[in-house]
């Protein structure tokens, strides 16, 4: 699944200088740091604490040759995100240029697809969510928040904690009835294959309202770009539906992005 701010048990420091030796790897990288200022390299060899995913392995691994795609996938996903706030009618108070990129593998899981911390992505080839572009570019915007986030004085804690545990002491987290009942309040319909809940209400996976917040950013990327795209969306705003949706949504629009929203306001 998408990442979390993790505890790093056990790891040796990386290159910084990651030798290629796929040419056209090496160029796309290159391109990355000419065009947008992203620094492209390996993350350490180092054990960490996955929450609910348990102690995960991961190794430095270069995307390159075999997992050659998963870095054109990247140098898409961001130049996509930088063509979305790069047309905004104000600059959003967010940073989505000049970070570092850190590539490794899980050994034996899938997990956790990314994870950021410090201005810095970290990307597992082999993560669960990153086998499309689509994946990527999503799991991209979910981390570029969480960094955000939290250079806004951890915005998501001081401002959605309250309606986020109310939602949960209301519905519960695992289980049929609860999902049913979080069903309303989820941004997005990615679940947690272990448990069946949302990703945004799954439960030891740091704190969870900053995964809700992710969520959220994920959604509002996709909603406004399907606004400039069509016009219209293809299912209900997240805003129109219940009142916590609707808090949760002006409060992230106004903090973060400049209060622009061509979502139409929602009718009674």
């Amino acid at each position: 699944m998408r990442g979390v701010f993790v505890l790093l048990l056990m790891g040796s420091v990386a290159s910084a200088d990651p030798a290629f030796h796929d040419k056209k790897a090496k160029a796309i990288a290159e391109s990355l740091n000419a065009d947008l200022e992203h620094v492209v390299d390996v993350g350490p060899d180092e054990i960490m604490n996955g929450g609910y995913r348990g102690k995960i392995h991961l190794v430095p691994e270069l995307p390159e040759g075999k997992y050659r795609q998963q870095l054109v996938w990247v140098d898409k996903a961001l130049r996509s995100i930088d063509d979305f706030f790069t047309g905004f009618d104000k600059k959003p108070s967010y940073r989505w240029r000049t970070l570092h990129l850190n590539f490794v593998r899980s050994v034996g899981k899938r997990t956790p697809s990314a994870y950021a911390t410090g201005w810095t992505i970290t990307h597992n080839v082999v993560g669960s969510l990153l086998t499309s572009e689509r994946g990527v570019r999503e799991t991209y915007f979910h981390e570029l928040f969480h960094l955000n986030d939290f250079d806004h004085g951890d915005w998501s804690a001081k401002t959605l904690t309250n309606d986020y545990d109310a939602i949960v002491k209301k519905c519960g987290a695992v289980g049929a009835k609860a999902v049913k009942c979080l069903a309303p309040f989820a941004p997005n319909d990615t679940k947690v294959r272990a448990s069946g809940t949302y990703y945004a209400f799954q439960p030891n996976n740091g704190d969870a309202v900053h995964e809700y917040a992710a969520e959220l950013a994920v959604r509002y990327f996709k909603e406004q770009s399907e606004m400039a795209a069509s016009g219209k969306l293809a299912r209900s705003a997240f805003k129109c539906g219940p009142t916590e949706n609707a808090r949760a949504w002006k409060g992230l629009v106004d903090e973060f992005f400049g209060g622009q929203d061509l979502v139409p306001p929602c009718s009674d």
